[in-house]
């Protein structure tokens, strides 16, 4: 990849992801919070400047034109190599038996997640209440959104959990129920049993593909990591929205799912996200196929 087209790459995705994290930098610096889009950066540990980041990608030599180009790929897992022939150009390339051996096992359960969840029919019939099961039964100072007030009553709330069928088959979702919902699920998930219980139609595992891609860099280009991000942040949204908080007070809607009407707006949209998600599970495993994973 000549010098000019991955500088240019690389300005694009730097100025992308400033979009995305600088109001994350400026609420921190005033001790403000937000309950949507701080999320990403609160749930996963990945900081800001990480994302902003660029890489090309496995497979993909860039030109190394002067020092400041060689200093950006001075990090982890990039080898230098000189051009043979009559060309004295040098190139940046990820080392990838180093990589390989650093992260081959992770990448590797990285991968069968990806493939299992692509094959599996998804299932939408949660209704998102496994955010209900978060709050089932808490007092107003034991809930991880303290800031964010309840839509309903924490009585009216209990409500919506007990006359619902809780399904949730998401570990790090179900992890988060309190102890009264925890029996009140349908389906006891583990770590362990991730690759067999994880489906397309769950939002955690629509949000959780920007965790999988920052693991796999920088074998995956800057441009899907933030097309990742972006998927998330939109999952999010529909997530809270969909909550027992009332988050119209951050400009975001309701989807009140405790209604048949907020039931078949949830499903809806779900579809529409799930759609999303898949592509995007394709578009992680050619980038492992690019790997050798």
């Amino acid at each position: 990849m000549p010098a000019e087209v991955w500088r240019a790459r690389r300005d694009a995705h730097e100025t992308r992801a400033h979009a995305r994290t600088d109001a994350h930098h400026e609420r921190r610096l005033r001790g403000q919070k937000h309950p949507v889009e701080d999320f990403l950066f609160t749930y996963y540990p990945f900081k800001p400047g990480r994302i902003a980041r660029w890489n090309p990608g496995a497979g993909v030599a860039v030109e190394i034109r002067d020092e400041a180009d060689r200093t950006y790929f001075d990090r982890r897992w990039y080898r230098f190599s000189e051009a043979t022939g009559p060309s004295s150009a040098t190139y940046a390339a990820l080392d990838l038996p180093a990589w390989h051996a650093d992260r081959g096992t992770g990448a590797g359960f990285i991968h069968s997640l990806l493939e299992a969840t692509l094959d599996r029919e998804a299932s939408f019939g949660c209704f998102g209440m496994h955010e209900w099961a978060m709050v089932y039964r808490l007092g107003p100072d034991q809930r991880r959104h303290e800031q964010v007030p309840l839509r309903l009553s924490q009585e009216e709330t209990d409500r919506v959990v007990e006359n619902h069928r809780i399904q949730c088959s998401h570990f790090d979702a179900f992890r988060f129920f309190t102890e009264p919902a925890r029996p009140l699920n349908t389906l006891q998930p583990t770590r362990a049993a991730m690759v067999d219980n994880e489906q397309a139609g769950c939002l955690h595992a629509g949000m959780d593909l920007y965790k999988w891609a920052m693991k796999l860099e920088p074998t995956v280009p800057g441009e899907v990591v933030l097309d990742a991000f972006d998927l998330a942040i939109d999952i999010r949204a529909l997530d809270m929205e969909a909550s027992p908080y009332d988050v119209r007070g951050w400009g975001y809607g309701v989807v009140p799912v405790e209604t048949a009407a907020g039931k078949a707006e949830y499903m809806r949209r779900q579809k529409q996200l799930s759609v999303r998600a898949q592509a995007m599970r394709r578009r992680l495993l050619d980038c492992l196929a690019a790997a050798g994973v």
